[in-house]
């Protein structure tokens, strides 16, 4: 593992815009993780913080970016309208990186960030920057307690390989849950379960799993082959 540097990250020149932390790796492995947040948290989640040390520690450049409509707003959930343009905010930062590596862009985020990244992967790919894999932690299937409120349309299109990180104990789909909408994506899945964890997979606070972070790493490389 290679010390790394983190600074603030921008691009203003695009709508809409880039804003976050880029973690870079002394020793870059030549490939790029874009990390997103979930709804009611921003670029500085534990968790994001947490892998975005570890993968870059592994070689990789990782920005954690905050989606467009935290931009916008400093609290709250994302409204019905936020989602199209925060996928366009993934668009631009993945557009945004290619810019500074040359190897591999992979797409990854917690809940709804994860959400977004796969349905965007599961868009008509014009004019976007090819995605070779996504990590997708506690990927929300349903609202906690309306099991009947699938959240899978968009799964038949999805033609990335996917990397599913998932709680035990998630409200927001079970263990069977998901691995019964897995058998929907084309792609290459595999689905990383945390015994015990729920939809903040154990990071509350400021809580750190270097533990988890490492296991999903080692996951994430296993995945990739």
């Amino acid at each position: 593992m290679s010390p790394t540097s983190i600074r603030e990250f921008a691009d203003n020149a695009v709508d809409p815009k880039v804003r976050g932390y880029l973690h870079l790796p002394d020793s870059p492995n030549g490939d790029a993780l874009v990390l997103s947040h979930g709804a009611g948290s921003n670029a500085q989640s534990p968790l994001l913080i947490a892998l975005a040390e570890t993968f870059s520690a592994a070689g990789f450049t990782v920005l954690r970016c905050d989606l467009p409509y935290r931009q916008t707003r400093s609290f709250g959930p994302p409204g019905p309208g936020d989602a199209a343009r925060d996928r366009a905010g993934l668009k631009n930062a993945l557009a945004a990186l290619k810019k500074i590596i040359p190897g591999r862009l992979f797409l990854g985020g917690h809940s709804y960030g994860g959400r977004q990244s796969s349905m965007l992967c599961a868009e008509p790919a014009e004019n976007a920057e090819p995605v070779a894999a996504l990590l997708l932690l506690s990927y929300p299937l349903h609202p906690p307690r309306k099991p009947e409120q699938q959240r899978t349309q968009h799964l038949p299109d999805l033609r990335t390989p996917a990397l599913f990180v998932h709680g035990t104990r998630d409200p927001f789909g079970s263990i069977a849950e998901l691995e019964q909408a897995l058998k929907m994506i084309p792609a290459k899945t595999k689905l990383l379960t945390v015994e015990g964890a729920g939809h903040d997979l154990g990071f509350k606070g400021k809580a750190k799993h270097v533990d988890l972070t490492s296991a999903v790493l080692a996951a994430f490389k296993d995945f990739l082959g």
